[in-house]
Parts: C-alpha cells; structure tokens; sequence
C-alpha cells in the first residue's frame, strides 16, 4: 500500500489528479474500485455476523441485494450520467453538483458539512470491524491494529491521492476475490461445521432452525437492511465518487458487468458464512456478542496459517479501500466546498489542506470506533443520514428537469431529520452511561437507538416523496441546459 502511494505521488499534480485522478480510470479498475468501497470488515464481520444470526440462510438475500440492486442497478441509472456531466463541467464533489444544479450556494455547505461529519461514525465502523477480527485471530492489542491500518490508510491518501486508491483498490479486489472462495470452501468443510453431519447435514439443520418464516419484526428489520444496503449506495458520496473518473462510456459498461459480478462473488460469499453462525455456536451467543461472531467462526474453523493470512490480508485490504474512500471524499468535499471559497485558498493550499484534514478524519473515526455501539448501529445511521439526505436530490437531479431548488431542500431536511432520530437516540444513551430498560424514556431511546436500518429506508422514501412533491407545488425554476443531461453521450 505504501508503495503504490509513494510510486503515484509522481503522477499526482493539481487538485483534479488528486480527488478525481485525471478522469481517465477503466472499467475494471473503477468497477473494483467500487466494490472494494462497498464492502469491507463491516460486512464481513458486522452485517454478516448479526444478520447471520438472526436471520439464518436468510441474510444471503441481503448479499443478492447488494449485487442486484447495490451494483448492477446503480451502475446502469447513475454511472453514465453522472460521469458525462461531471467531466463537461469538471465537478469534482457531490455539493458542486448542487450547487451547479440548483444555483444555491447554502446547499453545497450544507451538504459539505453533513458528508464530513457523518461519514465519520462509517469509517469507524470499519475500525471496530478490524479490531474484533484481530483481537481474536491474532491476540493483539485493538489499538495497535488500529494504528497500523490508520498509518496505511494516510500514507495512501496524503501521498497518492485518487490515482494510488485506485491502484491499491484493483490489487484488493483480486485479493478479495481469491480470499472469500478460498474462505467459503474451508470454513465448509471445517471440522465446526462438519460435525454436525456433513454438508448435506448442514443444509438440513438450518432449514429446520433458521429457515422457518420469519415473525412480522424479523421480516420488516431484514427487507429494510437489504433496501438501506443497496440503495443507500446510490446517496453516498464515497460510491459516486467513482463515476467522476470512468474514461469513457465503453468502460462504464464494463464496469457494470465486473462491478455486479464482483459484488455477487464478495457480498452473497460473505453473507452466508455468517449464516453458518447457528450451526458453529448453537444458540448461545459467542463471547464479545453479534461482532465477535464471524472471528469466534474463523478461530473454530480451525483454518491453515496460510488461510488465515489470506483472510486477514482480505479484512485489511478491503478496510483500508473503505476507509480510503471514505476519507479522501470526506476531507477533499469539506475543503474545496467549503474552506477553499470561505478562506479564499489557493489551490496548493486547498491541497494541503485536504491532506491535513484527512490526518484528523482519521483520527476522529478511531475515537468514536472505541464507543460502546455495534457495527451495524454505526454504520446505518451514516449511511440513513447521508443517503437519507442526498440520495433523493442527486437521483432526480439527473432526470427531472423540473425539479427544484425547494423541492431538493424540502427532500434533504426531511430526509437528514428522520434519519437523525436513531442518531440522537445512541447520543442520548451514551451521554446517560448507555442504561438498560425497556420502560419510559430509557425504553424508548434504546429502541430507537436500534432502528437505524429502517429509518434509513423511510428517510430515503420520504424524500424522495419531498422532492416531487414539493417541487410540483411550488414555482417553475429555469434549469441551467448546460447542466441538464439530455440523453446522448458520443464515444470516446
């Protein structure tokens, strides 16, 4: 990792190579580049471990999910209109493109802001996810794991910029890939799964335990996982980001195919050894509770040394591309969005500053990763919050030439409020010391606190509503033409 950023710190010059990388990225490099951002130790160790638990076989159909709607679809709605608008007016961030489409200056702020501050508890998530792993596979303290994946994450970023995560992105894709069939076949025939009768054996012991219809709860907690995970992704930042540097429209499309093959490989491979999670450990949860699962599965399945590097090399590799993307759109949005134009900077300044501010994002995240909150809870209210916020206005934005400015505001406040209420709930908690109850206030903020998932879901369908809505209420703006997309895009 380090090498790639100090080779790429040569090819780094200006601000565009830094955040956008030239706009001169292939298919297959941008389409790993984006899966590697989709999934990370958060998946693997934290949505797969709890959904694994709780909902057996079932929780495949999140990775399916993900591949379906969080990869092939995305890619086909949003990748060549995107990529074609930001290349003719050089956007290099989400706010710029709010502010080019709706002519508001307090919208590109306003989301600067929101992006900076909530992708903050998402890159924490990725640190939590790591430190469990580690903790149990290697018997090393958190917080020197931390240190480590934190110190290669910045040397990336600070000294490579867009072009070295790109580079480092497609070497940990191919890692991924090898690492999670390699994954799937031995923890199957592990001695923690085998004994209990075969693979046939195993097939028939989570149809009876885990694959009974689920309760009306269980149900309505897995759908609003599998639409916040898949649909979230089209709100955040960090995942379109990677539509601003494709070449050409012939590597859009072949992007689509590697980007949905990639995610059905990685994510429907992850989700169902987490499945396996009953069969390992019986009804008793395993110590550390829901994000200790899949390490306790790895440390039963009893894997070879070779594996199991294989598997921490797959964990690091994919947590540090996360972490790198998250980072760099975070710190490059708050800078060129919103210090550069207040402070008037130059642009070497601006440039600096992105780098100092990714130093500090990280060392934020790492704060907050060592809070007494789940992955899963983490990672859904960053994700309800950000998506819930500009997922409706950046869509529609593309295709509704009548959408308006109040209709994209009404769409984000509304969506930032309701996905904020889980949020402020776990806020609550911890300041109170994190009580337990299930009465009054205290029953009520813990669950809450809970719903990030399905808050996330409602935050996006509401705005969305919010933004027709409103738009078709109010007065009829003039759309810039030379934003608006219209349909044609030439070959290059």
């Amino acid at each position: 990792m380090s090498v790639i950023g100090i080779i790429n710190s040569k090819a780094t010059k200006g601000i565009a190579s830094f955040t956008v990388g030239g706009r001169d990225a292939g298919g297959w490099i941008s389409a790993l580049s984006y899966g590697t951002a989709y999934f990370s130790a958060v998946m693997f160790i934290g949505y797969a471990g709890t959904s694994g638990w709780k909902y057996g076989l079932w929780a495949v159909l999140i990775g399916l999910g993900n591949a379906i709607f969080g990869s092939w679809l995305a890619w086909k709605v949003l990748a060549s209109r995107t990529r074609e608008v930001s290349h003719r007016l050089k956007i290099k961030s989400m706010p710029q493109l709010f502010s080019l489409r709706f002519k508001s200056q307090r919208m590109k702020v306003f989301s600067a802001i929101v992006i900076f501050i909530f992708l903050i508890p998402y890159s924490a998530s990725v640190y939590k996810g790591l430190s469990s792993v580690c903790s149990v596979l290697l018997g090393i303290d958190v917080t020197v794991c931390m240190i480590v994946i934190a110190v290669a994450a910045c040397v990336v970023l600070v000294i490579g910029g867009y072009l070295a995560t790109l580079k480092a992105d497609f070497m940990q894709g191919i890692i991924m890939a090898v690492g999670i069939v390699l994954l799937i076949i031995f923890v199957m025939i592990s001695p923690a799964v085998t004994d209990n009768g075969s693979i046939s054996g195993m097939v028939d012991f989570m149809k009876q335990n885990k694959m009974m219809p689920l309760s009306t709860g269980d149900t309505i907690a897995l759908i609003s996982t599998i639409l916040m995970t898949s649909f979230g992704t089209w709100g955040l930042p960090q995942m379109i980001h990677k539509y601003y540097g494709i070449k050409n429209e012939k590597e859009v499309k072949r992007g689509i195919v590697v980007s949905t093959i990639f995610a059905l490989l990685v994510s429907v491979g992850g989700y169902f050894i987490g499945s396996l999670s009953h069969l390992v450990f019986g009804n008793q949860l395993p110590e550390g509770g829901v994000d200790y699962i899949v390490p306790r599965m790895l440390d039963a399945a009893n894997l070879p040394n070779i594996l199991l590097g294989i598997v921490l090399v797959l964990l690091i590799s994919s947590s540090v591309s996360t972490l790198s993307s998250i980072t760099l759109t975070a710190c490059s949005t708050f800078s060129l969005d919103l210090l550069k134009p207040a402070f008037k900077m130059k642009e070497k300044s601006s440039g600096w500053v992105i780098r100092i501010l990714c130093i500090l994002f990280v060392l934020a995240s790492y704060v907050i990763a060592n809070t007494n909150t789940p992955i899963l809870d983490m990672m859904s209210y960053s994700w309800g919050i950000v998506s819930g916020s500009f997922l409706a206005p950046y869509v529609l934005s593309l295709y509704l030439k009548w959408l308006n400015k109040a209709g994209a505001w009404s769409g984000m406040i509304g969506g930032f409020s309701i996905a904020m209420l889980p949020a402020v709930s776990k806020i609550i908690l911890l300041i109170m010391g994190s009580p337990n109850g299930t009465e009054g206030f205290i029953g009520g903020s813990n669950f809450l606190a809970a719903q990030g998932p399905t808050f996330a879901v409602v935050a996006m369908v509401i705005s969305l509503l919010l933004c027709v809505v409103v738009s078709k209420l109010t007065a009829k703006e003039k759309v810039d033409n030379l934003f608006f997309y219209e349909g044609v895009i030439e070959n290059e």
